[in-house]
């Protein structure tokens, strides 16, 4: 359960770094919660999913 906690808040902590927003108390809390590991992964892949998202969205608009 922990580590599922820790991947969530990984999810969570990545989320709003994509958006540029975190409040400095909250990022010192995940700091000393969540492993580097998770977050690590969760920004590889949430990287990826953008990366993809934008090609799709260009190959629709080019293809209209």
């Amino acid at each position: 359960l922990s580590n599922f906690q820790s991947l969530k808040r990984s999810v969570v902590a990545v989320a709003w770094s994509f958006l540029g927003i975190r409040k400095s108390s909250e990022f010192q809390e995940d700091v000393a919660k969540i492993s580097p590991l998770h977050v690590l992964g969760v920004g590889l892949v949430a990287g990826l999913l953008f990366a993809a998202g934008l090609i799709l969205l260009v190959n629709w608009v080019v293809a209209k």
